[in-house]
């Protein structure tokens, strides 16, 4: 999941591809992403089953580029993403989302599948799974640097979520820190990170107030749960291994497995990606 998520490009061609976008044009009009960018990004799509190809012109050749089911599964962790970033960075304003069922601006709620309640941190209980542990569940190679071409005026759309996301050693403190990590000794056992790379990502997210001074998470830091509970239930959805899930999480409220839903903030109703409009 980190490996094929931690990058803002896929996310916003996905994001464009629910909103209706499907050939090369439609894209490039809709982002600042350069052609090279794009071409790399939507034959990285279509390996990795995000979307498929399908022709729609001969004569010269033309493609579209549509969502697979494992695409079109990634909206609750881009309503997620959506909603922190315009709570929480009014330096880049987003647009308001609409709940088209009930035909009102909308934040959406972290409720539970199962029992239907909303709920937060205090309310979960993680443990890893048969598949899970610390250096299985990071990926191999570090995070990749950026070309020249994939710097754009405008690179940065979710900017301080993809410095979590984008960023293995990143995302990997943010859940340590869900978990109750709070020493620089913890975090380094735990994660097995070099400790440069451990300072600079701890410097980087208390910097962007995820984190107080103590590494202790802040409100702006417990309000990243949704985007984190989102990403790891498409993750276990998608990606399964025969030993089960990496993470097992638990409601205490109803003492259930959790799995992550989204209800609206207005009518109370879950939420479904075709129920979503941006205003």
């Amino acid at each position: 999941m980190l490996g094929v998520l931690g990058d803002e490009w896929t996310l916003l061609i996905v994001q464009q591809a629910l909103l209706g976008a499907s050939r090369y044009g439609e894209f490039t009009e809709r982002l600042p992403i350069s052609h090279s960018v794009l071409t790399r990004r939507l034959v990285g799509m279509v390996q990795h089953d995000l979307m498929t190809r399908r022709q729609y012109q001969s004569g010269p050749t033309r493609y579209e580029y549509l969502l697979t089911a494992r695409g079109q599964a990634l909206w609750p962790v881009l309503v997620a993403i959506w909603a922190w970033e315009r709570h929480w960075v009014p330096e880049h304003p987003l647009p308001a989302m609409r709940h088209g069922d009930c035909g009102r601006d909308f934040t959406p709620l972290l409720t539970c599948r199962g029992c239907g309640l909303e709920t937060d941190e205090k309310h979960l209980v993680a443990r890893w799974g048969p598949s899970g542990s610390w250096p299985r569940s990071m990926p191999v190679g570090s995070t990749r640097r950026r070309s020249h071409d994939d710097r754009t005026s405008q690179a940065d759309l979710f900017p301080q979520t993809m410095s979590i996301l984008g960023n293995r050693w990143a995302f990997a403190i943010m859940v340590a820190a869900f978990v109750g990590t709070t020493r620089f000794t913890d975090f380094a056992g735990q994660l097995g990170a070099p400790p440069g790379s451990l300072t600079d990502r701890l410097q980087i997210l208390v910097e962007g107030g995820v984190l107080n001074g103590g590494y202790r998470l802040t409100a702006k830091g417990r309000a990243v749960l949704p985007i984190i509970v989102t990403a790891l239930d498409w993750a276990q959805h998608w990606y399964v291994t025969d030993e089960g899930p990496a993470v097992q999480v638990t409601h205490t409220a109803c003492g259930g497995a959790f799995t992550a839903a989204l209800a609206c903030d207005q009518c109370g109703r879950p939420l479904s990606g075709s129920g979503v409009v941006v205003v």
